[in-house]
């Protein structure tokens, strides 16, 4: 067999994919993919966004979570289904147990915000018990998997199934039907790889010739590494600030699929995730979440190359806990240069912060001022940061800095000690 069979045979069937789209009538929403005047003009191309964050449970999860469920004889769901989530998949799953009327326990890290634990309560009312137990999704995936076992239960896997694959390509199916252009490019999100090898099958059989760009959060860059290493690895640390899509390990029948149908894997930072959440919201008023908005916030990276192009972004979730707005303004902060901490050495005598005023630009502020060290007569360190009016402004305040003989360290490129006091 060719190389070429070899691919197709490993890739989800069209007519797989059509039947997971007649099980989910009724149950998820036929989302609107959307012309964006203004991305379409800041890029030059015709920018589509496939509104995954205006699906019934705020992302796309629902399809994948009751595709399989609807797939299964009911005899074999009879003992109830079990899951393991702290975010969408559990919403999904929690309301195709009200919807289908299955007994289902969800297990989530202790650590799970209130926000989404009342989420999942509320999609599944009396047919979810949630289990919160253990300080990490490792360990609350242990104990679903010990209760599935024990109790015969369906486990109902996030993305490493076939039929919850299927669930997430009907997101590909209603884009080619909405879409009134020839698709050039899709940008989707990836984690575990659910929806990219799902959409990514679907688009390859029936739209080989669109290129699909599979984008990962750079602190949590799995899939990635997994292509380049020919073969599923685990990430020693994560940075889980993308939470939608923030995985040590991808699946194992998604990484097959993903490598034959995701044409580029890149990662963005973050903080550029950041920027373009707090973007979305003001230019837009568009509520995403880190991982909705890593489809978009790719698109500075491709900026030649999707000139007079169509293009499609995938907005995978807007399940964006309130609670983070700040977090999210500082990582964007600093990724955008305009937020700077220091450790500066202040002498124990009047005027001394008058002193240190001087030497900031017009319209910089201070806007963290902590004495780290409280009982040393002639100096007393501080941790002080600075928000900037302009990226430009850094170098010239270090330069008055140096000329005042402030004493000083910075922080930003130290993230030993970043981490330790900010």
């Amino acid at each position: 067999m060719s190389s070429a069979a070899n691919k197709s045979s490993s890739l989800l069937s069209v007519e797989s994919v059509y039947q997971a789209s007649v099980r989910l009538k009724g149950v998820a929403h036929h989302t609107p993919l959307m012309s964006n005047y203004n991305l379409s003009e800041e890029y030059g191309c015709n920018l589509f966004l496939k509104r995954e964050d205006l699906q019934i449970v705020r992302s796309y999860k629902i399809r994948g979570a009751y595709n399989k469920m609807a797939s299964m004889p009911a005899e074999e769901l009879k003992a109830g289904i079990v899951c393991a989530s702290a975010g969408n998949h559990a919403q999904g799953v929690a309301f195709a147990c009200q919807k289908m009327g299955i007994e289902g326990t969800i297990y989530m890290p202790s650590t799970t915000p209130k926000q989404k634990v009342d989420k999942v309560r509320l999609f599944g009312k009396d047919k979810v018990k949630i289990v919160l137990e253990g300080d990490t999704f490792d360990v609350s995936y242990d104990l679903a998997m010990q209760d599935a076992t024990q109790h015969k239960k369906v486990f109902v896997h996030p993305f490493n199934d076939p039929k919850v694959m299927e669930g997430q390509a009907t997101v590909g199916l209603e884009i080619l039907q909405d879409c009134p252009e020839e698709i050039d490019i899709v940008f989707v999100a990836i984690g575990g790889g659910g929806l990219a090898s799902g959409l990514g099958s679907y688009f390859k059989k029936l739209s080989p010739r669109t290129r699909i760009i599979g984008v990962e959060p750079a602190g949590a860059a799995a899939m990635k590494a997994a292509v380049e290493a020919g073969q599923v690895v685990t990430l020693d640390h994560i940075d889980p600030f993308v939470d939608g899509a923030a995985v040590r390990r991808v699946g194992d029948h998604s990484f097959e699929i993903c490598r034959n149908v995701v044409d580029e894997f890149i990662t963005v930072p973050e903080g550029k995730v950041c920027s373009t959440i707090l973007k979305l919201y003001n230019e837009e008023a568009i509520v995403v979440e880190p991982a909705g908005a890593l489809t978009i916030a790719a698109l500075d990276l491709f900026k030649k190359q999707i000139k007079g192009l169509n293009v499609v972004c995938v907005v995978s979730g807007g399940n964006n806990d309130i609670t983070r707005t700040e977090e999210i303004k500082e990582r964007s902060l600093l990724f955008e240069g305009l937020k700077h901490y220091f450790i500066i050495r202040f002498p124990q005598r009047a005027g001394a912060l008058r002193e240190f005023l001087n030497v900031l630009g017009e319209g910089d502020d201070i806007t963290h001022f902590e004495y780290i060290k409280k009982n040393n007569r002639e100096a007393g360190p501080a941790l002080v940061g600075i928000e900037l009016k302009q990226k430009s402004n850094y170098n010239s305040l270090l330069q008055r800095m140096q000329d005042q003989r402030i004493q000083f360290q910075t922080l930003n490129d130290n993230p030993m000690l970043f981490d330790l006091l900010v």
